[in-house]
């Protein structure tokens, strides 16, 4: 069986990932295609309150808890003192779906497209020392940038983009 297609967003922290991936889902699911997400988030992050009873089930040492309703369920897993997985890991856990884009993750060796934003500009460019970076998103003109640049409000166009690349089906804008 083939491997799930998974495409990148990278960039430095407010650089505009979350928005562009949360823009590009709707985008490729308007298309037809059922998509999934991983999103990196650093250190300490919890998606639990303190109180919940799932909270309590993993304060007391359960090391995965799955939590169920009529209309979503959620695993989280406790690494307690594991290393965190390698994303190949994770992506092996989704169930299938036609594209898995993929929020953070700037080491990873997968398609990405940066993204860029007049505010972050002075952490630097993360495209000349990652060739994974095929393109470029951003929210002020690059006149010098080599790879293809995207205005980060054009999600049509990174969608064609990420679809030419990864020759996925679906329909285009």
């Amino acid at each position: 069986m083939k491997p799930t297609p998974v495409f990148g967003i990278t960039g430095w922290k407010n650089s505009g990932k979350t928005q562009l991936v949360t823009r590009l889902v709707a985008e490729f699911t308007q298309r037809g295609l059922k998509v999934s997400t991983v999103k990196h988030a650093h250190h300490n992050f919890d998606i639990d309150r303190p109180g919940a009873d799932s909270y309590r089930h993993r304060e007391a040492g359960a090391s995965e808890v799955a939590l169920v309703s009529g209309r979503r369920w959620a695993l989280m897993h406790e690494l307690r003192e594991e290393d965190e997985p390698p994303l190949e890991e994770i992506l092996a856990r989704l169930a299938p779906c036609d594209l898995i884009l993929i929020e953070g993750y700037k080491r990873e060796d997968h398609p990405k497209i940066e993204a860029r934003r007049t505010e972050t500009r002075d952490r630097g460019p993360l495209a000349p020392t990652d060739p994974n970076i095929l393109a470029v998103a951003a929210d002020h003109l690059l006149p010098e940038e080599t790879l293809p640049v995207f205005d980060l409000n054009d999600v049509p166009a990174m969608a064609d983009f990420i679809q030419a690349r990864l020759d996925l089906g679906g329909h285009g804008a």
